[in-house]
């Protein structure tokens, strides 16, 4: 059961960000109003939302999922995987360390938090450009010294594993075709997006219902039958910068 989640507003500077999904720079005033249906929709399912403010300098910073892991027993900083979002980190730590023991990945360690999907108990890290499997040994280290399990899952195609697989409450899984056959997932129950709407993957479970991006029928005709309520929401702007409904927020 998730009770808190931590958000940061973007900044103006957001379209200086990293990104390579050509299309095109964001508008700053729809991705807060975004942004701020996001909040709202937490806060609607009873989340205990902090806001912080914009971060000048890290125009991703709003993306605060990729700098810690925060299970229900303890809490991993990470070093990014981008060199310019190394400091981003620094402010959320403090915060984490009011709720839970908290400890820090170091290098040559890299992980982002996006590469990190918690199925219950274990959690799978996605070996990406952004996270190497000396980051994902040392997170494994401290997930086990709190009696978590983890596995490694090798992923070659989008930003982090998140972008192709997420969880959707009782063992299921959400995944694009790249994912579905990966050995890792092979025990699970799995929804498989269709073709063109990989995106959808990017679909976040919180207590029981479903928050998913507008404009992807197929994917909600899916979801619709496991019978969880659904939030569809427009990140149209925060999908130009390689964002999605996952990135935005820290949920423990």
């Amino acid at each position: 059961m998730f009770t808190r989640a931590i958000v940061r507003k973007p900044g103006p500077d957001c379209g200086q960000g990293l990104t390579k999904a050509r299309l095109g720079k964001p508008g700053f005033p729809r991705l807060m109003a975004q942004h701020r249906a996001y909040v709202r929709a937490l806060r609607s399912l009873g989340l205990r939302v902090t806001v912080l403010p914009e971060e000048p300098g890290f125009p991703d910073a709003y993306f605060v999922e990729d700098t810690a892991v925060v299970t229900p027993k303890v809490a991993v900083v990470t070093h990014p995987g981008a060199e310019s979002r190394r400091g981003e980190e620094d402010t959320i730590e403090p915060l984490l360390a009011k709720h839970r023991p908290t400890f820090r990945i170091k290098p040559p360690g890299t992980l982002d938090g996006g590469d990190v999907l918690m199925v219950e108990n274990h959690f799978f890290i996605g070996i990406t450009t952004r996270t190497n499997l000396a980051g994902a040994r040392a997170l494994g280290r401290h997930l086990q010294d709190y009696g978590h399990t983890w596995t490694p899952v090798p992923v070659s195609a989008g930003l982090h594993l998140k972008s192709s697989a997420n969880y959707l409450g009782q063992g299921r899984l959400l995944v694009t075709r790249a994912l579905a056959g990966r050995i890792e997932f092979a025990d699970f129950p799995k929804i498989i997006i269709d073709p063109g709407e990989e995106y959808a993957a990017n679909t976040l479970w919180i207590n029981g219902r479903l928050l998913i991006a507008k404009r992807f029928p197929k994917t909600r005709k899916k979801l619709q039958k496991l019978g969880l309520p659904l939030i569809e929401l427009d990140v149209s702007e925060v999908r130009k910068m390689d964002g999605g409904l996952t990135c935005l927020s820290l949920r423990f």
